[in-house]
């Protein structure tokens, strides 16, 4: 059985990028806080919520890797599906000190990385049942950034509710398998651990913030980039300084 526990983020450490103190997510985990600090995360396939209230700035990301799963097995109550891994997520926010009324959410991930997952619909699936889901709970979603064919890495601020947001190029074919065997590796991990159900208590793209790190811009000759409402994008730089230090 993987219980909340279990289940809740602890690798911590520095961004150097972001100067700040952070938690990486992985799948099938959660990490809820109202502190002032980052929460980071990477997708392929699978999707993040990050919900958020915004009058005391609690807020938590989890990071599934299925819709759902079939009610009679003890696998379904589990972080690797959507439908388990939001109840929790919800459910520790409102234990941290949000308002259900006033939670407000933004969506990422849900990409066909690989052609396998591309076959098998994995990130379009997760993408319908994360926002069917939300819809159903009543907690509008203030932006999302689903679907395509890139993996991405996001940094969420809970204290605020910011989100930003990087697609990995189509030419890190390495990265996304990486990502890719990652995500089945974390399956077949849970589906290992899962004895018996614990118990469980009840941005259109628009308003996706991409981010450039300060003095970064990171597109290709000739391109110029696409006008996108409320987006920020970031790059760290470290592709460049590979780029450089191999031609030097």
């Amino acid at each position: 059985m993987v219980s909340r526990l279990d289940a809740r983020a602890t690798r911590h450490y520095f961004d150097s990028a972001f100067q700040c103190q952070a938690v990486k997510v992985l799948p099938n985990e959660f990490y809820v806080t109202d502190e002032d600090i980052m929460i980071s995360t990477v997708l392929g396939s699978c999707v993040a919520a990050c919900v958020h209230d915004p009058v005391n700035g609690v807020g938590g990301m989890n990071h599934f890797m299925l819709p759902e799963g079939d009610m009679q097995s003890p696998a379904s109550a589990t972080m690797r599906y959507g439908a388990f891994a939001m109840e929790v997520l919800i459910n520790e926010l409102l234990k941290a000190g949000a308002v259900r009324d006033r939670l407000e959410a933004k969506v990422f991930g849900g990409g066909a990385v690989l052609s396998a997952m591309q076959q098998m619909n994995i990130g379009e699936r997760n993408a319908q049942f994360v926002l069917s889901y939300l819809k159903t709970e009543g907690i509008p979603v203030r932006a999302q950034d689903l679907g395509d064919v890139h993996a991405r890495r996001i940094n969420y601020f809970p204290r605020t509710g910011r989100v930003m947001v990087r697609k990995m190029a189509p030419h890190h074919q390495r990265a996304e398998e990486i990502i890719a065997k990652r995500e089945v590796a974390a399956a077949q991990s849970v589906q290992a651990k899962t004895q018996s159900p614990p118990r469980v208590e009840r941005f259109t793209r628009p308003g996706v913030e991409r981010f450039d790190r300060p003095g970064v811009e990171r597109l290709a000759p000739g391109r110029q980039p696409a006008p996108r409402p409320g987006v920020e994008r970031f790059d760290t730089g470290l592709t460049r300084r590979k780029t450089e230090a191999a031609s030097s």
